[in-house]
């Protein structure tokens, strides 16, 4: 049964800004959080808590955070890889953080320098300081659809790290098509296996257009009943680790959808339209939002 109502996870600011060359000013970063809150977003995946030395583009992770006017009912998550960035993002008074894990033992390796069992261990200590000042943690997953350098990623690879981060305390589990290889049916019966250890409102989807397949797949997998979907402004990112990965799907286009199939997201397109243009303007570039760029 598709829901009448879907939290849309705003990731441009974090997944988006991570992968452009070009340094974005952090007065900029900040405009386009607030904009997006503006616009009815009520979780907007800030900023990243990692070494300078691996995103530079992130590297005034604190200064955005602690700067922007927060607004009541939003939510700004942010992401911690490992225990020093925690404590890094506490400080500047985080209410959610975010961990992340890849199903492919070669993407683990490329991505985090260590094997999927490593990367486990590397973010359980997160998880229970986490616990400790009752953040909620959510956990990604990575390459759920496809891997650019092993290919096809077993489903219950997927299955079994989705099940292990739950066990652990990640109250979501954000399933993502990394490099945008992945078709209906096949995203359809990854989170179909999924929902077998992990309850379908704790699933969220996390899909790259990078083969044009993002709205089809997040179509097959709201038929599951999921209700939470990630998204990026103007279609901003891709993946700094995955060649080829082009942005996450618009979310112009994923809120343009659903506001056609009568699924309410609270979010005023009009501005989401103008945030997005706002972004992409200072990036020197049109939308990659095919509903913005119709408009």
């Amino acid at each position: 049964m598709i829901p009448k109502k879907i939290q849309i996870v705003e990731v441009g600011p974090r997944d988006g800004l991570q992968n452009e060359k070009q340094s974005v000013p952090t007065e900029t970063k900040i405009a386009l959080i607030e904009k997006l809150a503006d616009a009815g977003l009520t979780k907007i995946e800030a900023t990243s808590f990692v070494s300078p030395k691996w995103v530079p583009q992130l590297k005034d992770a604190y200064e955005v955070v602690s700067s922007i006017k927060r607004r009541t009912g939003v939510t700004y998550p942010v992401l911690t890889p490992n225990l020093k960035g925690f404590e890094w993002a506490l400080e500047a008074g985080v209410e959610e953080v975010a961990v992340f894990g890849a199903a492919s033992e070669a993407f683990s390796r490329k991505n985090i320098n260590c094997s999927i069992a490593d990367s486990i261990e590397r973010f359980r200590p997160v998880l229970k300081e986490a616990q400790k000042n009752a953040i909620p943690v959510r956990g990604y997953i990575s390459c759920v659809l496809g891997c650019p350098y092993q290919g096809d990623v077993p489903v219950q690879d997927v299955v079994d790290l989705a099940e292990k981060m739950t066990d652990i305390g990640c109250y979501q589990i954000s399933l993502g098509d990394t490099i945008g290889s992945g078709t209906p049916l096949q995203a359809k019966n990854m989170v179909q296996q999924v929902a077998k250890k992990v309850p379908v409102s704790n699933i969220a989807l996390h899909f790259h257009d990078t083969r044009g397949q993002a709205l089809a797949n997040i179509y097959a997998c709201l038929e599951l009943g999921v209700s939470v979907i990630d998204s990026s402004v103007a279609g901003l990112g891709g993946c700094p680790y995955a060649k080829g990965a082009t942005g996450n799907v618009a979310t112009e286009d994923v809120v343009f959808m659903l506001h056609g199939m009568g699924i309410e997201t609270g979010i005023d397109l009009n501005k989401l339209i103008e945030t997005g243009r706002f972004i992409s303007d200072v990036l020197g570039r049109v939308p990659q939002s095919r509903v913005s760029c119709a408009a």
